[in-house]
């Protein structure tokens, strides 16, 4: 819940961090609730962001057997057998951008331990204007929000049509409802129908400007269309409101502005990324910033870049140019051995 006591209006990400490893497990209901068994969900795994989970040991796969529960609304019943595998350096935490959320060490659990882990609170960070909770949807009145829950229901069943339905409602009563606007947004840019989906997104801004959702979805449409002052346009919009949580805006930003000859500003945003990816789980970034420091004559700082690029990428053709690459660079540093030649 957050720190008011209330239950997020939006479903939150649960993730189990194991020796600084993110793995998604779930998500919460309307009420904030989660359960789940450890490494049972492969359909979040899936998300890039997190990488693969075959080296996870809670990961579902033939042999493993049962797995261990973990939930916030069902004390009193009793875990299964952890087989051999044990939650040393594994916490729970809650995933919500612009707030920070306590966590749950789950060291030292064991078979038949009590799997509620209690109450995870959200805390709002101050240094944050933007959030992917629009203050002004809070306010919509019942039958809106009855009708946007009947729409995501619809969705997760893929009844697009029906889902349509309930948004198109649900902002007929509300005009101002901006997260169902967002919504209908996606279910618009999911059919390729991009321009109803940019005048969703900007029906949902028109309501909530401080709203970072949209923006992002924006951003995104933007990028694919290579329409490089939209992206950086909007990005720098959504690192103002929230210049902690969004690694993607700050690449699509250092994308834009490569392109856009705004070098200084490219490498900024580029090193945000870097920061904000230890695990090297965006290898691009590295060769993207190498581009920008040749473009500045950095030779030597963009040789750096390269070879980290190298160390996370696999052989084929991309690596063979980035090592074309690192042998100009190492050229240019080199003038002696390059008269040899």
């Amino acid at each position: 819940m957050l720190e008011d006591g209330t239950a997020p209006p939006e479903p939150v990400t649960i993730e189990r961090v194991c020796n600084g490893r993110p793995i998604p497990e779930g998500y919460t209901d309307s009420k904030g609730r989660f359960s789940f068994e450890l490494g049972r969900n492969q359909s979040l795994m899936q998300d890039a962001a997190y990488g693969s989970a075959t080296d996870d040991p809670f990961s579902q796969s033939p042999g493993l057997g049962n797995q261990t529960r973990a939930s916030s609304t069902r004390p009193g019943m009793g875990g299964a057998s952890l087989g051999g595998r044990d939650l040393m350096g594994c916490e729970l935490r809650a995933v919500l951008p612009g707030f920070r959320s306590e966590v749950v060490n789950l060291s030292g659990r064991r078979m038949f331990d009590n799997p509620d882990v209690g109450t995870i609170i959200l805390r709002r960070l101050a240094n944050v204007e933007g959030t992917t909770i629009s203050a002004v949807a809070l306010l919509a009145p019942k039958d809106a929000k009855k009708s946007l829950d009947k729409a995501r229901e619809y969705l997760k069943k893929k009844k697009g049509d029906e889902a349509f339905k309930e948004l198109e409602k649900a902002v007929q009563i509300y005009p101002k409802y901006s997260t169902a606007w967002f919504e209908l947004g996606r279910l618009h840019e999911g059919q390729n129908r991009k321009e109803e989906a940019r005048k969703a997104y900007a029906e949902a801004l028109a309501a909530d400007p401080k709203y970072v959702s949209p923006y992002l979805q924006m951003a995104s449409m933007a990028f694919k269309e290579q329409k490089w002052e939209e992206v950086a346009g909007t990005t720098d919009r959504i690192i103002k409101l929230d210049p902690v949580d969004y690694r993607d805006a700050y690449f699509y930003n250092a994308v834009a502005c490569y392109y856009l000859k705004k070098f200084d500003a490219a490498e900024k945003s580029a090193r945000e990324v870097q920061k904000m990816d230890p695990r090297g789980q965006i290898p691009m970034a590295r060769n993207l910033l190498g581009a920008i420091l040749i473009e500045k004559q950095d030779y030597a700082g963009a040789a750096e870049q390269v070879k980290e690029y190298l160390k996370m990428i696999q052989p084929g053709a991309e690596a063979d140019r980035a090592k074309k690459t690192l042998e100009q660079l190492e050229k240019a540093l080199n003038p002696q051995a390059k008269a040899e030649q």
